[in-house]
């Protein structure tokens, strides 16, 4: 609160200097008529195409003129006010020292042999009065406006305003003071009763919405004691400053305006709506109608998610994304139509504005665009879907959602990978759930075997593995390919089908489990890479030697004691160096 006082004060001072150089004329001591004897016009059609302006003193409307050929309205007021100012600051003329001088055309105002003012027929018009009424009038008016000047600037009344204004100032920094007190014991009242219903309510149970309640309603009541002190204090800061204002003649002129000053925004504002009221119904009804046709696309393009309504060639998964396409076209063509109506659309400033934030948004937007471009492209190319999994480049995983903008793959590690949808556009896609239903997924694995050993023995251990891991199909039974005649190993391909995509990791472990099961079961050793000479004794596991420890068999229970040491078998045969 006296950082607000502090404030107000300031911005008095500086108001006061700034008005008396502003608001109060420089005194002339003679000041020759400009133009003033100028032949009047003989047509008041003439006259009043160049406006009408008032002669004032201290903010004090004296009489109106008109303007002349060559000499607007308001030229012509101010150089009369300004001669009425250099008189009414010179003391050594005497107010009673004014006089008339009437002419054909003209009346004219005199202060002793001191040019004052002229008034003309067409002044007189002004008013609805003849010539030398309104110079009769218009006198009168200056001299009583000479005698206001006169005193307002003695110093006795000077000293006397300001005597009233250091009051005036003193009992507003009291009024601050209690109104600041006043408000915190209100605000703290307030406080201490809503507190001690929120604690009697939380010794209750079940009662948590009815303590957000109050805690809502505690905020709004700060809230509106908030708004309560703000408003009194500008209402007496109002009235502080046009009681102050009004004390001094330089600034009595912007004591009569404050009010205007404050109120002036609000009636703009209140005339542009009036104005705008006709463009505002337009925007309302077509919101209306643009809301009430969303909702009926809605509801039909959910019929075709939901599958309720059917569609050749038209897959459900299009169902929202067209809708969404349809919605922003909607909306953008309402917008195009409502521009016009919206207020102040038509300005520079709005214009300004409107092209300065479509460059924002179209410098700073490319990616964004970019990747919405891609999602749609994404969804209308059917190139996979929640649920299935796919890898793209490095990367491969379950996809868990799939906006606009990105899309959410979960790896078999359990990892969550957020990939742009620009880069899956530009990526190759391998979809593994598309066919897997319907076809199967066939798993492939190769090894490498010598070519003493007869292929077709190969490719029945093979398929022997093949038919020993659950979880792969029979119906199609799975095939051996011979891929390459290498230089040192025949490499085969073990291909089997499954119909399940997200089991692959636990599948493939399974195969190459049994593989090297049956080859060690046959004696027939893995040469896969190469090898550069045969060992004296095959590089096999002997049956025997299947479960040696840590591991068991799987009917075995586990060992009750501390788990069994590690026994590594010698070696029956020296080291081959492989490749």
């Amino acid at each position: 609160m006296g950082q607000f006082l502090s404030t107000a004060l300031a911005v008095l001072v500086t108001s006061l200097g700034t008005l008396t150089t502003a608001v109060a004329p420089p005194a002339r001591a003679a000041d020759p008529a400009p133009r003033e004897s100028a032949p009047a016009p003989a047509s008041s059609d003439v006259e009043s195409a160049h406006g009408v302006a008032a002669v004032t003193l201290d903010g004090k409307v004296l009489y109106r003129v008109r303007g002349l050929p060559g000499l607007p309205a308001p030229e012509r007021a101010r150089g009369a006010s300004q001669r009425i100012a250099g008189i009414a600051a010179d003391r050594s003329v005497p107010t009673d020292s004014l006089r008339l001088a009437a002419s054909d055309d003209r009346t004219t105002i005199y202060a002793g042999d001191r040019l004052v003012a002229a008034v003309i027929d067409g002044d007189a018009a002004v008013e609805g009065v003849v010539r030398p009424v309104l110079a009769e009038m218009a006198m009168r008016n200056i001299q009583s406006a000479i005698v206001s000047y006169r005193n307002d600037r003695s110093p006795r009344v000077l000293l006397v305003n300001t005597a009233y204004g250091v009051g005036a100032t003193v009992l507003f920094a009291i009024a601050l003071l209690v109104i600041r007190r006043a408000f915190r014991k209100l605000t703290s009242l307030a406080e201490r009763r809503f507190t001690s219903q929120i604690e009697a309510l939380d010794t209750q149970s079940q009662q948590l919405v009815q303590i957000v309640q109050a805690q809502q309603l505690k905020r709004a009541l700060q809230g509106i004691l908030k708004g309560l002190a703000m408003a009194t204090i500008l209402v007496l800061g109002y009235l502080y400053l046009h009681f102050l204002l009004g004390l001094y003649p330089w600034t009595r002129p912007l004591s009569a305006r404050l009010l205007a000053i404050l109120l002036e925004p609000l009636q703009v504002l209140g005339n542009g709506l009036l104005d705008s009221l006709p463009g505002l119904v337009f925007i309302a009804v077509l919101a209306i109608l643009t809301r009430y046709l969303l909702g009926v696309l809605r509801l039909y393009f959910a019929g075709i998610d939901r599958e309720t309504v059917r569609f050749a060639r038209f897959d459900r998964e299009w169902a929202l994304p067209t809708y969404r396409i349809l919605r922003l076209l909607i909306i953008a063509f309402a917008v195009v139509v409502a521009y016009p109506y919206i207020p102040g659309s038509s300005s520079d400033a709005f214009k300004g504005v409107s092209i300065f934030l479509g460059v924002v948004f179209s410098l700073g937007s490319s990616s964004v665009i970019a990747n919405l471009m891609a999602g749609y492209t994404m969804i209308y190319r059917r190139a996979f879907k929640v649920g299935d999994r796919i890898a793209i480049d490095n990367v491969t995983g379950e996809v868990t959602e799939r906006r606009l903008m990105v899309t959410h793959l979960r790896t078999i590690k359990n990892e969550e990978i957020v990939v742009p949808n620009s880069t899956i556009i530009n990526s190759n896609i391998i979809n593994y759930s598309t066919l897997a239903a319907t076809r199967g997924l066939i798993l492939h694995t190769t090894v490498g075997i010598g070519y003493e050993t007869p292929w077709r023995q190969v490719e029945a251990m093979l398929r022997l593995a093949a038919e020993r891991t659950p979880g792969l199909l029979t119906d199609p039974p799975p095939f051996v390919l011979q891929k390459s005649l290498g230089d040192f190993a025949v490499t085969y391909e073990l291909n089997a089908y499954c119909n399940d995509p997200h089991a692959m990791g636990r599948l493939y472990s399974a195969m190459h489990r049994n593989i090297l099961d049956v080859f060690n079961e046959n004696g027939v050793q893995i040469m896969t890479p190469a090898y550069e000479g045969d060992p004296e004794t095959p590089k096999v596991v002997a049956k025997d030697q299947w479960f040696q420890a840590p591991a068991r068999p799987p009917d075995e229970p586990a060992p009750a004691g501390p788990a069994p040491r590690l026994v590594t078998p010698a070696a029956s045969a020296p080291p081959v160096a492989a490749s």
